[in-house]
């Protein structure tokens, strides 16, 4: 019989990190098909990006006679569709992205479709190998020799990503199609743990775990004690040979290894991904309960005096109208985790934790490597208008704003 791949075992675990609030990480495990996606945008539009990017593969491959690198890279196009209408009908969502990294265990060979700066590597004979490349600035600048590697490890503008899914129409996935063999260890990562873990650490983690479970967090401990600055996502597999008479459906192959998004974080996005058609079957929906019955006699209602109503309706004109007047202006600041962030409206705060501003967009740039000048525009807080503050925040992102 002629041996054929097969997945023997697999193991997947994402985690927020030691300093981002929720888990913008999405991705997906169902042998023989492996995706990871890190989202990016304000808010809660990093989460929706992912998520959508990875539910797309829910289904598996399209059928047809095409080779599967050429149909894996139609699904990371499908994604790219799917989350750019959704930006562009939802201003709140304006602007998300994803990377993508998604492999396929064939009988013969693996096929990989990438965008972004999450990454894929192969562990063969000892040797940790990476198969993608990123799609950042320093990246490019390391190609073009004006940057050396460990310079790049360092650089301010290390988290710019030049390719993502989402931000435009179109975009160009890379693709590859490589031959697996008996034992081979692959690992989809998130730049959470690269960021964090350098590869020979990861090379020495992998090849010295006892268990792929082991390796897994053992990876993710590493990088939350390195300082665990972004969301850690790590989907390990390994493959083996056997005979065709003995494929049998992968052990691991079960509903929970094939996660959306992390269970924290499923909930606080689905208001903006309500819009999306849900599956419904086995939903139990809740009756609405009948009305009360008033048991209590009706007590007489007071009359307002008409000058309060008066003095109350003008106040909240006034009110509504100073908060849409807010939402046309936008300014530039820091977030809570310390990125340079554009906001939408006034930079007042209310009592009771209100807020007259919400994210816009909430860039890469960690607002303490700026230079003063740079931090002195980004802390006054002026009021802009939004293609101004969105141009400020991509000279910040390419290093080209001097200051003020």
């Amino acid at each position: 019989m002629t041996p054929v791949l097969r997945v023997a075992e697999h193991f997947e675990r994402t985690d927020t990190g030691r300093q981002r609030k929720g888990n913008e990480d999405a991705y997906f495990a169902r042998s023989p098909l492996f995706v990871v996606a890190d989202g990016m945008g304000g808010a809660q539009a990093g989460e929706v990006a992912s998520g959508t990017a990875v539910e797309v593969f829910q289904d598996g491959l399209p059928d047809g006679s095409e080779p599967v690198e050429s149909r894996l890279r139609s699904l990371v196009l499908e994604a790219n569709a799917r989350i750019n209408a959704l930006a562009q009908s939802d201003e709140a969502l304006a602007g998300m992205g994803t990377t993508v990294t998604a492999a396929y265990v064939g009988e013969d060979e693996l096929a990989i479709a990438h965008v972004g700066d999450s990454r894929m590597y192969r562990l063969r004979g000892g040797s940790l190998e990476r198969l993608t490349d990123d799609h950042t600035l320093v990246e490019e600048l390391v190609r073009q020799g004006k940057l050396t590697p460990e310079e790049a490890d360092h650089h301010p503008q290390r988290s710019i990503i030049t390719r993502a899914l989402g931000p435009e129409p179109g975009v160009e996935p890379d693709s590859f199609t490589w031959p697996g063999r008996d034992g081979d260890v692959y690992l989809i990562c998130s730049d959470g743990l690269t960021g964090m873990v350098g590869e020979s650490q990861v090379a020495e983690i992998l090849t010295e775990a006892g268990s792929l479970p082991a390796a897994g967090r053992a990876l993710v401990d590493a990088a939350n004690a390195a300082g665990g600055r972004d969301n850690i996502t790590v989907v390990l597999f390994r493959l083996e040979e056997v005979g065709t008479g003995d494929i049998a459906a992968d052990d691991h192959d079960t509903s929970e290894h094939a996660v959306l998004r992390p269970a924290s974080t499923a909930a606080a996005a689905a208001p903006a991904v309500a819009e999306r058609p849900q599956r419904t079957e086995g939903v139990a929906r809740r009756e609405p309960r009948p009305p009360r019955r008033e048991s209590a006699p009706k007590r007489r209602r007071r009359r307002v005096p008409a000058g309060v109503v008066a003095t109350v309706v003008v106040l909240a004109i006034a009110a509504l109208g100073a908060y849409f007047a807010s939402q046309t202006v936008y300014f530039v600041g820091a977030s809570d985790d310390g990125f340079v962030t554009v906001y939408r409206g006034m930079p007042y705060d209310l009592p009771a934790g209100l807020h007259l501003y919400g994210v816009n967009y909430e860039s890469g740039v960690p607002a303490d490597t700026l230079s003063a000048a740079q931090r002195r525009t980004v802390s006054v807080h002026k009021l802009r208008a939004k293609d101004d503050a969105q141009d400020l925040v991509r000279q910040l992102e390419t290093g080209t704003l001097a200051g003020p």
